[in-house]
């Protein structure tokens, strides 16, 4: 089984015949899926989502791929596939449109839809090519088929990939619902036929390979909002996933049979379902004077009769269910009021979701789960229908995707189980390439692949080192220290003059460490030292060391001179 090499340097260049594999995020993460495919000079590339940030980057709004190993080489890209309309497979498309707006996207009708209404906030009009399942394309050297996989949102797709080197099935991702709400299975006909023929490098989503047994029905949950539903005594307020249709479809059956009105809360909610609606995917119950209203008008109706479907099921900060947990939205919760969080936790949520319950719980509201009830089942294949999938197809070569790394290994483990030799089991991460030459696919080197940070309306522009300080700030406060040296001698003319926010420590404390600073400042006058850096290195050291020294504590220490 191949395994992660950090030594490893820029690959050689590709073999003729060869295909090329790098993945620029989605490898040891859940989110940020982009993989670039290149033969005979020309490339494809697979999705292109961001991950959302987590506490270690604070301030952070959306994490983006790394695009400078393809910035060079836009021109060659001959097509992006998007297999579904999730943010963390299409939410990075926008900033790379801006640097090439004439790639041609491929994908299907909704997937496309929720694609160009985002890329019309950013007033980008994109290049589309919709296919469906059962399609097949060709781009450039690359010809592509498509099949239906069954996920939590309509229309998503895996495809087959063909070349010259051979024959690679992206699953995208994926689950094996046989009562989807839908009626859209995965198909798995297709599967064993492409298996038949033949599959060199198979691709598959790992997010659930460390859950047994196989998935439950989003069937099962309808009794379930049901039963919530009927007990209610008060206002219902949803939360789910933007683009969770299916799950907006059940919300909004169970309002239509139980007399409540439904309202949309959240910019992204209000657009996803206006264009699920128009498109056809979701189907609003006729019942009289309408089901639908705006929040406004739910605000006007006694609670009992309301149903709210908002954003914010992941304890996003500024989103609508947070707001209103923290009292900071125009619909207060009251007492009485039943919420429901509909979505699995994404991986690192944990805590933001916690707080947002247990600010709801506070307020007053029952809070529904699915830790307490099961109102969401996930959307990714457990264990026992990745071994399906990866006894139908038998691949030559397996590369797990779509995982944090315990993740990537499970999904490897159950390949190994199936019978794939543990040498043609690779296990990558964010910018590794993997070369499958001669029908073997191996690690062959490292591309430069980071963090690409999105704060406000600057891309790029923040930084680790930026991001450390932060945590610095935030976790241990600063002091700054503020000095006027002889800008000839460096002997000190006033000060110091010493501040401090949020590092625990009174200022009156400081009277120990000024004349410290002074005697430092004086030695190294007399050293002949006036470079104004070196003197303010000088003050962060002594600074530092006496906190250090009494406190155990290591602020941000800012020494500022001034030369005179």
């Amino acid at each position: 089984m191949s395994h992660p090499h950090p030594e490893l340097g820029p690959p050689p260049a590709l073999p003729e015949g060869g295909l090329r594999i790098v993945a620029l995020g989605g490898l040891g993460e859940v989110g940020r899926n982009m993989t670039v495919f290149e033969h005979q000079g020309r490339l494809l590339i697979v999705d292109c989502g961001v991950l959302f940030p987590d506490p270690d980057t604070p301030g952070v709004d959306l994490i983006l791929p790394d695009f400078t190993a393809i910035e060079e080489r836009l021109g060659e890209v001959d097509a992006m596939v998007l297999t579904h309309a999730h943010e963390d497979h299409i939410g990075a498309v926008p900033y790379l449109l801006r640097r090439n707006p004439g790639l041609v996207l491929v994908g299907s009708r909704l997937t496309l839809a929720l694609t160009a209404s985002k890329l019309a906030e950013h007033r980008i009009a994109p290049r589309t090519v919709e296919v469906s399942a059962g399609s097949r394309e060709a781009f450039g050297p690359f010809g592509l088929e498509f099949f239906a996989v069954n996920h939590s949102i309509p229309d998503a797709l895996a495809v087959a990939i063909r070349t010259g080197a051979g024959v690679v099935l992206h699953t995208g991702d994926f689950k094996m619902d046989q009562l989807p709400l839908d009626g859209r299975l995965t198909d798995l006909g297709g599967f064993a036929r492409l298996g038949a023929e033949g599959v060199d490098l198979l691709m598959s989503d790992s997010t659930n390979a460390e859950v047994p047994g196989i998935v439950t029905s989003e069937r099962a949950i309808a009794p379930v909002l049901s039963d919530v539903f009927g007990a209610a005594t008060q206002r219902i307020i949803v939360s789910c996933f933007a683009s969770h249709v299916h799950r907006v479809q059940q919300v909004l059956d169970a309002a239509a049979a139980h007399g409540r009105k439904v309202a949309l809360v959240g910019r992204s909610m209000v657009r996803n379902m206006g264009v699920a609606r128009e498109l056809g995917y979701l189907r609003v119950p006729s019942v009289p004077g309408g089901l639908m209203v705006d929040a406004r008008e739910a605000e006007e109706l006694p609670p009992r009769e309301v149903v709210l479907i908002s954003t914010g099921s992941q304890g996003e900060p500024m989103s609508a269910l947070a707001r209103m947990a923290g009292r900071d939205h125009p619909i207060r919760i009251a007492p009485g009021d039943t919420v429901i969080l509909a979505s699995s936790l994404v991986p690192g949520n944990e805590t933001a979701v916690s707080r947002v319950i247990n600010d709801l719980t506070r307020l007053g509201a029952r809070v529904v789960h699915k830790g307490n009830a099961l109102v969401h089942v996930s959307g990714h294949a457990p264990a026992g229908e990745l071994l399906y999938v990866l006894n139908m197809v038998r691949p030559r070569n397996f590369l797990p995707i779509h995982g944090e790394w315990r993740h990537l290994k499970a999904h490897a483990d159950l390949a190994a189980q199936t019978g794939i030799p543990p040498e043609r089991i690779v296990l990558a991460e964010d910018g590794m390439v993997v070369d499958l030459v001669g029908g073997r696919a191996s690690v062959t080197g490292r591309l430069h692949c980071g963090y690409v940070f999105v704060d406000g309306l600057t891309v790029g522009e923040v930084t680790p080192t930026s991001l450390k300080d932060r945590l610095i700030l935030g976790e241990e406060g600063f002091i700054s220290a503020v000095v006027v040296v002889d800008s000839t001698s460096g002997k000190l003319v006033a000060g110091p003059e010493i501040h401090a926010r949020g590092s625990g420590i009174d200022e009156a404390a400081f009277d120990q460490v000024r004349p410290l600073i002074e005697e430092a400042l004086a030695h190294a006058a007399a050293d002949g030292i006036n470079d104004s850096h070196q003197l303010g290195q000088l003050i962060r050291r002594t600074v530092g060391k006496w906190v250090n020294d009494n406190y155990r504590r290591r602020p941000m220490i800012i020494p500022v001179v001034v030369e005179v």
